[in-house]
């Protein structure tokens, strides 16, 4: 049996977004199903546009979502040699031709072609043909290469995803193979790259499809077995916008930085586009073993949600043992330069992992517990009268002499609501507006036992302070 090889080429000219990172998942999925190859090759030939820094978000991002590949990454930059064996071969029998036409003669005539209403292509001036007598070569201007594209026919094949697919010859121009500058163009160099690295199978965005049939035409000039193709549907916003064309969040490791797990990220986009009956939350190796078939995925566009991700990036980070959640948020938590008590850190993670969507959040929190936040002076002034102030007052001079833990300070809060009459919520809100600037919480013992104690002391302090300059600043 042939053994399956995919591959994911992304070109490192701007960010790893959702989009290719799913399409790189499929393509590691489908590898994993039958035991194959996964390829990463990095497709920079675009030398003006691809930088270093996106190279390493690709291998970064792929790293970090444990899509680990077997061979590469291969850079299409190191490969010219062999890119040009090829396209020697291509020249010498009658495949390929050098092109001298300017950029300005191109445009002229397409802009002719335009104006007649017909699809704008090159005119083939510079294709040699039997009996064709080829203009004379301009002195000092570099031609490009262009491949002999078929004049007739059809190109067909079955895709994965869509089903069958027929592009006509005379739809296609004869494509620059290599470039005035000597670089050869993305179209052979992936089809060459495909056949070198033995391709079963190739799974890419739907934006590739008019790029298909040039490829295929290059690999049946070379009389070499084609890979099977698949085009994924694009992913897309709410407004329907393509999500790589977003300024926004569009790099995969913005979801690293805003604490989102590589469990809950994978289970969004494999699910994105593809299902397995009512199936909505499985791990990695179970989707592997159920990605068998191509055709199960979406013909249309996938709409991506964020409130989606975080609903199952909320169920990842429930299912997290406390310990390793604080390793995960431990460099967040430590940029901060608080000291924090571990033991105390892990009470804090079990009692808030379940309220949080991120990492993020979670560390937000903790910190919190350490470090005050601003205080949301107008909300507080909603809850607290003169009569919650007192008992404020009142929690200062209680709290600095009780033993400090959940059952005691219960008993020390109840005692205070008895005295001024009040009820639990009356004093609970301000507590937990002036401790962790949140209106909902769990008890508010709990969320006091936790506190050091000096720490709860020194808000209510400076929260009735700066309650009583306000005031005092409205009189004046």
């Amino acid at each position: 049996m042939t053994i399956v090889r995919t591959r994911f080429a992304p070109s490192p000219t701007g960010n790893l977004h959702i989009g290719g990172i799913r399409t790189a998942l499929f393509s590691w999925a489908y590898a994993r199903h039958f035991n194959g190859i996964f390829i990463l090759r990095i497709e920079d030939t675009d030398i003006n546009r691809s930088t270093l820094s996106a190279t390493q978000t690709i291998i970064d991002g792929m790293k970090w979502l444990g899509l680990n590949y077997d061979e590469g990454p291969f850079y299409q930059t190191k490969r010219i040699n062999r890119y040009f064996e090829i396209i020697n071969y291509l020249l010498s029998n009658d495949y390929a031709y050098y092109c001298y036409s300017s950029v300005e003669e191109i445009e002229s005539f397409r802009k002719k072609q335009r104006s007649f209403g017909e699809k704008p292509r090159y005119n083939r001036i510079w294709r040699p043909e039997p009996g064709k007598i080829l203009p004379s070569i301009p002195i000092n201007r570099k031609p490009v290469i262009r491949f002999k594209n078929p004049l007739y026919g059809n190109i067909t094949w079955n895709d994965l995803i869509k089903g069958k697919i027929t592009i006509s010859n005379k739809e296609l121009d004869d494509l620059v193979i290599v470039r005035a500058d000597g670089i050869p163009t993305y179209n052979f160099c992936a089809a060459i790259d495909d056949w070198d690295m033995k391709i079963t199978h190739v799974i890419r965005g739907d934006d590739h499809i008019n790029n298909t049939p040039r490829q295929i035409n290059i690999l049946k000039a070379l009389g070499v077995t084609l890979p099977f193709y698949g085009h994924l549907p694009m992913v897309i916003d709410s407004n329907k916008v393509k999500i790589s064309k977003r300024k926004e969040a569009t790099d995969i490791m913005y979801y690293k930085k805003k604490g989102f797990l590589p469990e809950a990220i994978l289970n969004y986009l494999a699910r994105l586009g593809w299902s397995h009956g009512n199936e909505e939350i499985f791990s990695i190796k179970q989707f592997c073993y159920w990605f068998n078939d191509c055709k199960y995925l979406s013909k249309s566009p996938a709409q991506f949600n964020l409130k989606k991700l975080e609903w199952l990036n909320n169920f990842y980070i429930k299912s997290y043992d406390d310990k390793k959640l604080l390793n995960l948020i431990q460099p967040i938590i430590k940029k901060k330069n608080i000291e924090y008590n571990t033991l105390n850190v892990l009470k804090i993670i079990s009692l808030f992992k379940n309220r949080v969507n991120t990492l993020t959040e979670l560390s937000d929190i903790i910190i919190i517990f350490y470090s005050a936040p601003k205080l949301h002076i107008e909300l507080l002034k909603k809850y607290i009268t003169d009569i919650i102030k007192l008992a404020l007052m009142e929690c200062v001079l209680q709290f600095s002499n009780i033993i400090w833990e959940k059952q005691i300070l219960n008993i020390t809060l109840k005692k205070i609501l008895e005295k001024f009459k009040l009820n639990m919520p009356q004093l609970a809100m301000p507590l937990r507006i002036i401790l962790l600037n949140k209106l909902q919480t769990p008890s508010i013992d709990l969320i006091l036992s936790l506190f050091n104690r000096n720490i709860v002391l020194d808000r209510i302090k400076n929260a009735i302070k700066n309650l009583n300059n306000t005031n005092k600043n409205l009189h004046i």
